[in-house]
């Protein structure tokens, strides 16, 4: 009944679920833009279409969300208060400017996208979904402006033992956001693009709306190709960020216990001890550590018990070693998560372009549609390893994670509260399921014939009647 270790299990499950919605949101609304401007342009009524059916599955994923984020908001008075009183000045600033700009863009013109489809001209409609697009990556860039003050304290001054903003620039201007921020938000573009070509690929092996539903997957799969890339590409550049400004996330991220040799050799597998404080058995690939923290074949990086001492001179005694085990596996977990689907989109891509989706690629469909749920690994992974990487902090360097708890609430309390939100956010996660196995089940005909008779489909002239 330690409040300490309830008050953070109940974050870490509320934050781990909420964020399964928030990168749907981002990746969806951006696909059904792309597919809206394509029927804008061209004038097809096929892209409508598309544009229609995958806009259930982001309706539904946007309010099963905003409940959600909801119930994580009042962790901050409930668990946190403490952490809210010293940092409330610098993070209420980014909180709210989300909550009053970013979401409200989105609500609004979401509402007008889905009443306005025969009420508006078609471009003014399709701007109405870029600015929901457009409003979903607004609201990501304050949430994690937010959570890189966290990660690298930038723009404040200190008061009466509170931190007080008095550079509102410098906080938005935070190295770490503009390298977290286009990798948080290129991984949702993943996770929208692997959502819809995985339900296509179900589709397409069960030979159902066959011409639909492979237009769907030429679209969402070369966004997953360009993503996944940029999602690579970005998360190396945030590694060589953090080498300098977080060095001990970066040793436990590599159960690196001592200065390692130059070059660094990258650690695949290791069976930590953290007891002990070494690595028992450890299988590493030469150079590479060195090329991931400086964009170089050579370069040394320092270990955990250099660090650890370095840390206890600047800020007294304590261990500053985070859980190794969980940093050094998320971040596992999570390369090989993006590996997989950059090996996936390759090959999806060059399957459209060769324009072989209609031959048997019944093993290929089955592996996308089991590959719905790599962004979300990947996703989950890389904020625990985050997260979890920067204790004992909560704010680095600043404040520890034993001092944020609420000091007036039992560890009863929490423990219910917990309970509690853990059944509301299971519920949440059940409706939201059985909508999506709804909405796939019905397909783009089922809502498509309630305005239209069956004859005027578009796809109908493509696809044979067996399909």
């Amino acid at each position: 009944m330690d409040p300490i270790l309830i008050s953070r299990l109940q974050f870490a499950s509320t934050t781990i679920f909420h964020f399964i919605f928030v990168p749907i949101s981002i990746g969806l609304a951006l696909l059904i833009a792309l597919m809206e401007t394509m029927y804008v342009i061209k004038g097809d009524e096929k892209y409508k279409k598309l544009a229609k059916f995958w806009g259930h599955f982001f309706l539904i994923n946007f309010a099963v969300g905003v409940v959600t984020g909801i119930l994580q908001e009042f962790q901050f008075g409930m668990n946190w208060s403490d952490y809210s009183r010293f940092v409330g000045d610098v993070f209420g600033a980014p909180l709210a400017v989300e909550a009053l700009l970013a979401f409200f863009l989105e609500s609004t013109f979401l509402g007008l996208w889905i009443f306005g489809w025969e009420r508006l001209s078609k471009k003014l409609h399709l701007m109405c979904i870029w600015l929901v697009s457009i409003g979903t990556i607004i609201s990501a860039f304050w949430i994690l402006a937010a959570n890189s003050f966290m990660q690298r304290p930038v723009g404040f001054e200190m008061n009466n033992g509170r931190a007080e903003m008095n550079d509102f620039f410098a906080l938005i201007g935070n190295g770490q956001l503009w390298w977290e921020f286009p990798h948080t938000v290129f991984g949702a573009f993943l996770t929208g693009a692997f959502l819809i070509a995985g339900i296509s690929a179900w589709k397409l092996l069960k030979k159902q709306q066959v011409t639909f539903f492979k237009k769907s997957f030429k679209i969402a799969i070369i966004i997953a190709l360009i993503s996944s890339i940029s999602v690579a590409l970005f998360g190396h550049k945030q590694a060589e960020y953090l080498i300098h400004t977080q060095p001990m996330k970066m040793a436990a991220s590599e159960g690196l216990w001592e200065d390692s040799e130059d070059p660094a050799p990258w650690t695949v597998f290791a069976a930590i001890d953290p007891h002990k404080q070494q690595n028992s058995v450890s299988l590493k690939v030469p150079y590479l550590l060195s090329f991931l923290s400086y964009g170089e074949f050579s370069g040394q990086v320092k270990g955990m018990k250099t660090l650890q001492a370095e840390y206890e001179q600047k800020y007294g005694p304590g261990n500053y070693i985070p859980p190794v085990r969980t940093t050094f596996w998320s971040f596992r977990i999570m390369i090989v998560a993006g590996c997989a689907m950059i090996l996936l989109s390759m090959y999806g891509a060059y399957l459209a372009w060769r324009k072989k989706l209609d031959q048997n690629n019944n093993w290929y469909w089955r592996l996308m549609i089991w590959s719905i749920s790599l962004p979300f690994i990947g996703n989950t992974a890389g904020w625990i390893m985050t997260e979890i990487g920067r204790q004992p902090w909560t704010v680095f360097g600043l404040m520890k994670t034993a001092d944020s708890i609420s000091p007036n609430v039992s560890a009863g309390s929490m423990l219910f509260s917990f309970i509690a939100f853990t059944l509301i956010y299971t519920v949440l996660g059940i409706v939201l399921v059985y909508l999506f196995l709804r909405e796939i089940k019905k397909g783009p005909d089922g809502h498509h014939q309630k305005d239209h008779k069956q004859s005027n489909d578009p796809f109908d002239k493509e696809e044979p009647q067996s399909c």
